[in-house]
């Protein structure tokens, strides 16, 4: 059984996304600030992490960067998990180097076929 981190500091939303992935068969670790959610990537290794980049504490980006920066989870697809779609936002997350982006709020479909590649193939949407 694949594990997925849900970092989302919207309680609701992270419910809400933890209840549809659990429903599809996955597990799921939930975090609400970017530091906890770099805590539990480094002591349970999931297989994906869904990372809000808006949050209190540090900001999705640099949890991201934290996340890749131990050897551990340095290949754990990471995909921005944000309402922030401008272009701008975009630039950023691709600069960033995370592995995909899915919008809130979500389309269904889209991000189900999402996790399915990330789980089973680690890599780029």
């Amino acid at each position: 059984m694949s594990t997925i981190l849900i970092v989302e500091d919207n309680v609701k939303n992270m419910k809400l996304v933890s209840d549809l992935l659990r429903a599809k068969g996955y597990q799921t670790l939930e975090a609400t600030t970017g530091e906890k959610g770099v805590e539990l990537a480094l002591a349970h290794l999931p297989d994906l992490v869904l990372m809000d980049i808006q949050m209190p504490d540090i900001n999705g980006i640099e949890a991201f960067g934290r996340i890749r920066a131990d050897p551990r989870t340095a290949a754990v697809p990471v995909v921005a998990f944000t309402a922030s779609v401008t272009p701008t936002d975009r630039n950023r997350i691709t600069q960033a180097g995370f592995s995909g982006f899915v919008s809130k709020p979500i389309e269904l479909k889209e991000f189900l076929a999402t996790v399915k590649r990330m789980v089973e193939g680690g890599g780029q949407t």
